[in-house]
């Protein structure tokens, strides 16, 4: 069946392939992002007025979306920060000194454990627990903290999540879509994860060690260098060498406790976020107190105020083009009112539907247009919302080509989510950008390439698999 499409689509759509553009071009979308939302007001309701509350209402609905995710990292960043002024940052990256001695050996190992990691509690936990550590000891032996922020996104973000093979959330989804067991889907996605993670990560590796060997990049050595020498300036009398090796050791136990806990409670997401989050905030309370003792009360106040202000700064630029993607999904009729067409699954789910129902079928046409579907659907930011979609026209396009359901779902699944759970879109790949503080939009820059590059030879790959 297909799905009537009307001018509200048509003018969502311009304004994708115009922020695209912007964000190709290196220029700030968020004007654009504004005038798409207003555009978007003013078509659906008839009204100045209303326009002009949507794009008010549309930062609020963003700014609560985004509200959990803000809060964690804005902990973590001033947890960060306490651990720089009191020295125990230098003496918990030591250990790791001995065994990341390249920037090549810091790239794979943090990639492969932030997989690891995401693969049993999902990465936005992932990226708390390995940035707070790991990050120091790779900018010291020179990766770039962008290089660590694609490392901790591809694998994680990237490899782990569009597979989803222990958790299951997004291969469920698709699957009950689709109409298959649950195992068919992961059995059919195993082959394409790992070909797109091998392509992409290799692709994003050799492209970071050229600008970084054309210095285009600078390494991690110059970056921290100004850092570290005004910091143990300041900080070498706040505590005693014995006992910053004593809080050195007890952070990571509290953050493996952690791990345990999520284990055997079975926390995934928000659950396992907070509690992470919640334990960053002890750990900075703890150290405050040891370190400026009389003042430690104002101290963990500016701790705080540091974190929130580095949130939401990093955020600031993302919460315009946020509020224009969430109208593609349910935020539209939150935010505007219910004005889409009766049968309407959303905007960026209609457009998707109808791209499926508009090109003939073969094994090849298949699977480039799942991908593409899968793209489109992420371009939400959640990775999540459009996956129910690709299993749907998964099974739509096998009843045609007479098979392939599972690898046509499960590319669809990839598709959507290395797109939208965390790789391209800005928003969607702020955790790893905020705790390695890099720009979120010149991080998914840089993943432009290895993602767009994987996904054809995965997409070449599953033609010889449906």
């Amino acid at each position: 069946m297909g799905v009537e499409l009307v001018a509200l689509h048509w003018i969502y759509l311009l304004f994708i392939v115009l922020i695209i553009g912007f964000m190709v071009a290196r220029k700030d979308t968020s004007l654009i992002c504004i005038a798409g939302i207003f555009l978007l007001a003013a078509v659906a309701t008839h009204s100045l007025s209303a326009a002009v509350s949507g794009v008010f209402n549309s930062f609020i609905y963003a700014i609560t979306e985004l509200l959990p995710t803000i809060l964690v990292i804005s902990i973590i960043v001033a947890m960060s920060k306490v651990l720089s002024a009191t020295g125990i940052n230098d003496v918990m990256v030591s250990p790791f000194v001995r065994f990341i001695r390249t920037p090549a050996w810091a790239y794979w190992t943090i990639g492969i454990l932030m997989m690891i990691i995401s693969w049993f509690f999902w990465p936005s936990p992932a990226v708390a627990l390995m940035g707070a550590v790991l990050l120091p000891a790779a900018v010291r032996v020179g990766l770039p903290a962008l290089g660590v922020a694609m490392a901790m996104n591809l694998f994680g973000h990237g490899i782990a999540l569009s597979g989803d093979f222990i958790i299951q959330g997004a291969p469920k989804l698709t699957a009950d879509a689709a109409g298959l067991p649950v195992g068919d889907v992961i059995a059919a996605s195993v082959p394409l994860v790992f070909v797109m993670g091998a392509v992409t990560t290799v692709t994003a590796f050799y492209l970071l060690r050229r600008d970084m060997k054309r210095g285009r990049l600078a390494s991690g050595e110059e970056e921290m260098a100004a850092t570290v020498d005004s910091t143990l300036e300041k900080t070498s009398h706040l505590l005693t060498g014995q006992t910053k090796k004593w809080l050195a050791l007890l952070i990571p136990i509290l953050f493996a406790l952690d791990v345990i806990a999520m284990f055997y409670l079975r926390l995934q997401g928000g659950e396992a976020t907070a509690l992470v989050g919640g334990t960053a905030i002890f750990i900075l309370i703890l150290i405050s107190v040891l370190a400026h003792r009389q003042e430690s009360f104002a101290e963990v106040t500016n701790y705080f105020i540091e974190g929130v202000q580095f949130g939401f700064k990093v955020f600031g630029p993302v919460i315009p083009i946020a509020a224009f993607f969430y109208l593609g999904d349910a935020g539209f009729v939150k935010i505007i009112g219910d004005y889409l067409p009766q049968a309407s699954q959303g905007i960026v789910n209609d457009l998707g539907v109808a791209l499926a129902h508009a090109v003939p079928l073969n094994n090849e046409v298949g699977a480039v247009t799942l991908t593409i579907v899968g793209a489109i659907t992420g371009l939400d930011g959640s990775g999540f919302s459009g996956i129910s979609l690709a299993g749907s026209i998964a099974h739509l396009f096998s009843v045609a080509i007479g098979g392939g359901t599972a690898t046509l779902t499960a590319l669809g699944q990839i598709a959507a989510i290395w797109v939208g759970g965390g790789t391209l879109v800005p928003w969607a790949l702020i955790p790893a950008a905020a705790i390695c503080g890099v720009d979120p939009f010149e991080l998914a820059r840089r993943n432009l390439i290895p993602v767009a590059v994987g996904l054809v030879v995965t997409t070449v790959v599953a033609m010889f698999l449906i």
